[in-house]
């Protein structure tokens, strides 16, 4: 059974970065797609980035386009996201999730297995 591993998440001044962890365990992520999603108080969780099996394709949401980096090491069955000019919009919890048949191309959709999340706070 796959199980994934949040790590990194905190308080940070806006304008901070953060790197944020998903380790894998049970199973090898080489055959599945991974996503960061997040959910803020209040609201429907919301895909923020993903990246397929092999790291050759990646998407990211509007909301974080341009500020942040998903990437992958399956030798070390971990995926990071990381996330530079927070604002403090992007305060959630935020969830690694991985899917054998996870979407990247057409947004991410379709993953399966989910970490317990990390919480990232934006403030001053």
């Amino acid at each position: 059974q796959l199980e994934l591993v949040e790590s990194g998440g905190g308080l940070v001044q806006p304008g901070g970065s953060l790197r944020l962890s998903c380790v894998a365990s049970g199973s090898s992520l080489d055959y599945y797609a991974i996503g960061w999603f997040r959910q803020a108080p209040g609201k429907e969780r919301e895909a923020v980035a993903c990246i397929s099996s092999t790291g050759t394709r990646t998407h990211y949401e509007y909301s974080v386009e341009g500020r942040s980096t998903i990437s992958r090491e399956n030798v070390k069955n971990t995926v990071w996201l990381q996330m530079n000019s927070l604002k403090s919009e992007d305060t959630a919890v935020y969830y690694c999730a991985a899917g054998a048949y996870g979407s990247v191309d057409s947004g991410c959709v379709g993953y399966t297995y989910w970490g317990q999340g990390t919480q990232v706070t934006v403030s001053s």
